[in-house]
């Protein structure tokens, strides 16, 4: 079964907020809201399937609220528009990253000579430490 989604088919339940930011900017800051937040209802989504939300809840679990609401905030620059942009950009990376299956690891045994010449290292590490003690007189 594919989980996999377009993160622009979500865009219409994206709710965006601005706020001032802060750092730097002067009395710019002080006076345009240029920080923008990004919030997207998980659980209350028309858009995807129940198990697209449980994978996304238990992905994002780290970034979304006790709500089901995962929200992004960017205040990379002193544009209201540019951060707005960025907002997206991190909300497709996000989505896209959560819907990607890992490949399984397949278990491998190392080399003869791999092994060897780990012995090898050892034997020498070893002897480099005996000849470290004082000779017993």
């Amino acid at each position: 079964m594919n989980n996999r989604i377009n993160p622009s088919l979500l865009y219409s339940e994206i709710k965006f907020h601005a706020s001032r930011s802060s750092g730097a900017g002067g009395q710019h800051v002080n006076k345009v809201n240029t920080r923008v937040e990004l919030r997207f209802d998980i659980i209350n989504s028309l858009v995807l399937s129940i198990v697209q939300k449980e994978i996304l809840m238990r992905k994002l679990s780290t970034r979304v609220t006790k709500d089901g609401e995962l929200i992004i905030i960017s205040e990379k620059t002193r544009s209201q528009h540019r951060n707005r942009e960025d907002s997206i950009e991190k909300f497709d990376d996000l989505i896209l990253k959560a819907f990607m299956v890992e490949k399984t690891r397949l278990a491998t045994r190392p080399s003869y000579n791999s092994i060897k010449r780990r012995q090898k290292t050892k034997k020498l590490h070893s002897l480099k430490k005996q000849n470290r003690k004082n000779p017993d007189l």
